[in-house]
């Protein structure tokens, strides 16, 4: 079995979880020529014990650095060239991006203050249970403003983009591109420094082609959170 599958049948089950089939999602502009590929990257696993202030973020473990190596390398071999680096303001992200970006000459990482991490509204009454008043409200209104922005039309050509971001971030996203509820957003997990492809076709529809894509990473470096042995179960969620 593919390592995605159990992913897109996550995605595939989220979809059939909302009742009738969703009508295609479109972004909210002007039509193009071209096709927009938008490269999701989660940020590579770091350390959550690093107890810098939030503004800053926490670093990357040397785990998530040959991550992002591995991530880098395989971005400069897409059969596209690759336009524009986006990437989170927490530090994580920042680090992530900067590798990636050392392997894509001349693509120094734009940073965006609107790709960092929240946690949006979701089903589950647990995780809801744990943020403050209109918390989970004011993370839906940045994510679907980062959605309106981003996956939009290209106007004249077919252009690739990456956003190094975050797993909450890039799950919201997908289920934003494909029409289906966004609170089932946690129905998907993502590992670090995955890749999460959706193209923009010219009239503003989304097409997925791979979530959480992990082949460039050794099992070893396939993880979801904290890194673990190379024998342990590579299937582990965070």
């Amino acid at each position: 079995m593919s390592p995605r599958a159990p992913l897109i049948a996550a995605v595939l089950c989220a979809l059939a979880l909302t009742g009738a089939p969703p009508a295609p999602s479109l972004a909210q502009s002007a039509p193009g020529k071209g096709v927009r590929t938008l490269i999701l990257v989660r940020h590579g696993v770091y350390d959550e014990n690093d107890a810098r202030d939030a503004e800053i973020g926490k670093g990357l473990l040397p785990e998530g650095r040959e991550q992002a190596r591995l991530t880098g390398a395989r971005l400069a071999a897409w059969p596209a060239r690759i336009e524009v680096v986006q990437a989170s303001t927490l530090r994580r992200a920042r680090e992530t991006a900067e590798i990636i970006a050392g392997a894509l000459p001349g693509r120094d990482p734009d940073p965006d203050r609107d790709l960092r991490e929240c946690t949006p509204p979701t089903y589950r009454e647990d995780v809801m249970a744990d943020l403050g008043p209109g918390e989970a409200d004011s993370c839906a209104t940045r994510l679907d403003a980062v959605f309106a922005r981003y996956f939009r039309a290209s106007p004249a050509r077919d252009s690739t983009e990456v956003l190094v971001c975050h797993g909450n971030v890039i799950r919201w996203l997908v289920t934003r591109a494909m029409g289906a509820d966004p609170k089932l957003w946690l129905t998907m997990s993502l590992a670090n420094c995955s890749l999460t492809v959706i193209e923009v076709k010219p009239n503003g529809g989304c097409r997925l082609t791979a979530v959480g894509d992990r082949g460039h990473l050794p099992v070893a470096l396939q993880t979801w959170a904290m890194p673990r042995p190379a024998a342990a179960d590579s299937t582990r969620r965070r």
